[in-house]
């Protein structure tokens, strides 16, 4: 079930974070969620996955997870235990695979520092650090509906059980 509202500690990162620093290719061989999660962001911060909260917040810049179309990239993260992921603009491919693993994520220009506490309003569509609020892309009705129920297939599985 997804929250509302999401608090955790700011993780700062900038533009054309891709899918290969994301999960390096060489873990791609398995479909242990835990491989996944133990080797998050490995690309670009080795430490990321033994120091990440669950609940945590990525923040970044342009073009958040471009490149290839691993939806373990997404994966890896929500199994990390990111709460969100807010970035100025995502890799089209990346955005949609977010949604439907349950990854929550907000297109929003935020400025902040790497451990500053986040909160985001999934419904209203803002972020607020330091006693400011950033407006974002509230995201439409269908596909918090898809995050709420846990993504794409807890999704249909929820709507077959309605009919």
């Amino acid at each position: 079930m997804l929250d509302n509202i999401i608090k955790g500690k700011a993780w700062i990162y900038g533009s054309d974070i891709d899918t290969d620093v994301i999960i390096p290719g060489k873990y791609l061989r398995t479909k242990d969620m835990q491989v996944f999660a133990d080797h998050a962001m490995e690309g670009i911060d080795p430490e990321f996955s033994k120091k990440v909260q669950k609940g945590d917040i990525i923040v970044a810049a342009d073009n958040f997870g471009c490149g290839s179309s691993r939806e373990q990239a997404a994966l890896a993260l929500k199994y990390a235990g990111v709460g969100c992921v807010v970035a100025r603009s995502f890799g089209r491919i990346f955005f949609r695979n977010a949604i439907n693993v349950g990854l929550p994520l907000m297109e929003a220009d935020v400025k902040c520092n790497e451990g500053d506490e986040v909160e985001i309003e999934l419904l209203q569509g803002t972020v607020k650090v330091n006693g400011k609020e950033f407006q974002g892309n509230k995201l439409p009705d269908f596909l918090l509906e898809i995050l709420t129920d846990g993504g794409l297939v807890a999704h249909r599985k929820a709507q077959k059980a309605k009919q």
